[in-house]
């Protein structure tokens, strides 16, 4: 390491940061580099990464603020920095998770290696199964409002190192460039998008929440994913009694309770015989309420359990439709179609189907539905007929049921026409 250096730096570290921002891919920031094209130098690139971070001269570039639809029907801003600057936040990614890593709390599930929001989903049916009543809680704007000096003052408590706090300081306050030119500075929050701002948000909430329950309140569960927060509790007075606790502890962190969107639920069941009016909740894209199930002796019982939201199947429907346009796509082969659509709809199925998978259907039916116009656009023989082109598809799935990847899922498709 050169001794002219302010900041010891492993190249290596600058090197493993790469390739995590080549697996996640990305768009272009502002400058409108690729991560192709940032390759097309890449040694001289991550050098000046490198050379720039160690001697303190590091300053980011504004952020390229996109809005993605919600959907609640608004509008999630979404920063995206340049592919230098994802390269430099995974440096300082890097260097911190080891450290921070062993101390967060163990139903904390958002952003973190051996942690999915599957595994938080099982816990909270776990959960909901021995414990009555659920707050669902919603942070007002969680991302778009986090307090700057606290968010530095919580890295502090793990780490003294300069670099790491000298550049999430300035990545907090580095401008935004809106779709229209604009450049606007920001004095709060950290934008969605960024590889620093996922880590940064489990560490001022383990610290503002995890931490907090934990020392003040053992014996009330949750799971929390990001700013995603289900609270667990054995009494509705119980409840009551936390929702005020947790809305003082998160004004005190510069943060509020959206009152709109948080949640009393009750978890109803055959054994619950409480009457309230909501009896459903959503958590990372399931649904959470009373389904028919049985038992292992085959007789029927009411469950409260999880199984994809409508508002995820919807999302889902909509993507086919409006971004696959399969009917646009004739150039292409039906094995060709097929590799192309597997991992998507294999990854829908690993996601969505771990519970109740039979209420993914609605949302495989639909993509049958694509293909079976796909097919009438390709073959001049389907073209006038819907019915043929659906009993062609049906025949198509009885002999090659693993041609797609749902299709060995629905019984119904593979027997016999």
């Amino acid at each position: 390491m050169s001794s002219t250096k302010a900041f010891e730096i492993p190249k290596a570290l600058v090197w493993e940061a790469y390739l995590d921002v080549k697996r996640s891919s990305g768009g272009p920031g502002i400058d409108g580099e690729s991560i192709e094209e940032f390759e097309v130098d890449l040694k001289n690139n991550l050098y000046k990464i490198w050379n720039r971070m160690s001697s303190g001269s590091y300053f980011p570039s504004a952020v390229r603020l996109v809005e993605i639809p919600k959907t609640d029907g608004g509008l999630r801003p979404l920063g995206i920095p340049t592919v230098a600057d994802r390269i430099a936040q995974g440096v300082v990614k890097r260097y911190l998770e080891p450290i921070v890593e062993p101390e967060f709390h163990e139903n904390s599930y958002g952003y973190r290696p051996g942690r999915s929001a599957l595994d938080a989903i099982a816990q909270a049916r776990e959960r909901c199964w021995r414990d009555d009543w659920v707050l669902d809680l919603d942070i007002s704007k969680f991302f778009d409002t986090l307090d700057h000096a606290l968010v530095l003052r919580a890295v502090e408590r793990f780490t003294t190192c300069k670099w790491v706090l000298l550049y999430i300081g300035r990545w907090l306050r580095a401008d935004v460039q809106l779709s229209n030119g604009t450049v606007q500075t920001r004095e709060k929050g950290t934008p969605q998008g960024g590889v620093i701002s996922p880590l940064l948000a489990n560490i001022f909430l383990h610290l503002g929440f995890d931490q907090w329950m934990k020392e003040n309140y053992p014996n009330v569960h949750f799971e929390r994913y990001a700013d995603d927060i289900v609270v667990h509790c054995r009494s509705l007075k119980q409840l009551e009694w936390i929702r005020g606790k947790i809305e003082t502890r998160l004004a005190r962190c510069r943060l509020t309770l959206n009152t709109a969107k948080t949640r009393i639920v009750y978890c109803k069941d055959t054994r619950r015989k409480e009457n309230w009016p909501c009896k459903s909740f959503d958590f990372l894209g399931y649904t959470f309420r009373p389904r028919s199930a049985r038992d292992h002796c085959g007789e029927f019982f009411v469950s409260f359990s999880p199984a994809i939201s409508r508002k995820a199947a919807k999302a889902l429907r909509q993507k086919v439709r409006r971004e696959w346009r399969l009917q646009t796509r004739t150039h292409l082969s039906l094995e060709e179609l097929a590799r192309r659509l597997n991992p998507v709809i294999s990854g829908w199925m690993n996601y969505y189907g771990r519970f109740r998978r039979s209420e993914l259907h609605s949302v495989l039916d639909h993509v049958n539905k694509a293909l079976a116009s796909w097919a009438r656009r390709k073959f001049k023989r389907l073209q006038r007929r819907k019915t043929r082109a659906h009993a062609w598809l049906k025949g198509l799935a009885r002999r090659s049921p693993h041609l797609f990847a749902h299709w060995r899922y629905q019984a119904w498709m593979t027997r016999a026409v």
